[in-house]
């Protein structure tokens, strides 16, 4: 029997996937994208993480060796290799992996031409979207081909914002590409949510969330990351911040976060 047959309990059902996107670096994203999929495995929820990010971050941070990677989401994207030949298993029971490294950054010059270039990696998790309950997607920190791809792949995007000035800057940017993406490639997409990251007890982030929840409302999450050094930590050690000191801030954040997913369906 293959490994991955039966182990989710809603089989039947395809996972719900998440991309987690902006445009900007710096701003949290690939943190998030290890953090939540870490929490959520924890809850049990049986998790898929891709690393569509060229710098491979979400690799390293869960452990993997970039390096050393025989196979890659460049695979996928440029070869048509589906994802059950890519995942790798990673230090949680419930979580897998789809790592990154540097090769992936060749990937948008080879699909200049190709067919149906915008829906690689939805073709790639096609065949195992039912073995999962969630996958998220970390997008690379541009309005590339391949946050294009993950975004055609995915069902919601969830945007990562800095408790930081200039925090809109940028954002409408990326709400029109992801309604440019709803409109013309992908018409389930829809936002997931926002998530207000680095918050400090300054005036400036309390007044960044002010702005931020009058713009969005509801979209935006209640949960708010701050700025911690456990989470800065974490990543160097190839760990979740869960794994690498359950007690600290961010970790508390990050499993609020993920009961808050959970209930937002």
């Amino acid at each position: 029997m293959n490994a991955y047959e039966n182990s989710n309990p809603e089989r039947g059902r395809t996972a719900r996937v998440i991309a987690i996107a902006n445009q900007k670096g710096g701003v949290g994203k690939t943190t998030t994208a290890i953090n939540l999929s870490a929490c959520m495995a924890a809850a049990g929820k049986k998790v898929l993480l891709v690393d569509l990010d060229p710098q491979g971050n979400a690799t390293s941070g869960l452990g993997i060796d970039k390096a050393s990677l025989e196979h890659t989401v460049y695979d996928a994207i440029v070869n048509g290799t589906p994802a059950d030949a890519l995942r790798l298993s990673t230090l949680m029971d419930n979580l897998d992996l789809i790592p990154s490294n540097r090769e992936l950054v060749g990937a948008e010059v080879e699909l200049v031409d190709a067919g149906q270039r915008e829906y690689r990696l939805r073709q790639a998790l096609a065949p195992v979207r039912d073995q999962y309950e969630y996958v998220f997607i970390d997008c690379p920190p541009s309005l590339s081909l391949l946050t294009v791809n993950g975004l055609s792949a995915a069902d919601s995007v969830l945007i990562t914002l800095q408790c930081e000035y200039y925090a809109l800057e940028g954002l409408s940017e990326l709400l029109q590409t992801v309604k440019l993406i709803r409109d013309n490639l992908n018409p389930r997409l829809k936002l997931q949510g926002v998530l207000l990251t680095m918050y400090q007890h300054t005036n400036l982030s309390n007044q960044v969330i002010e702005d931020v929840r009058a713009h969005l409302g509801e979209r935006v999450y209640q949960t708010v990351i701050p700025r911690n050094v456990t989470l800065s930590e974490a990543p160097s050690f190839g760990k979740p911040v869960i794994f690498y000191d359950l007690k600290s801030a961010g970790a508390r954040a990050y499993l609020a976060l993920a009961r808050e997913v959970v209930s937002r369906g």
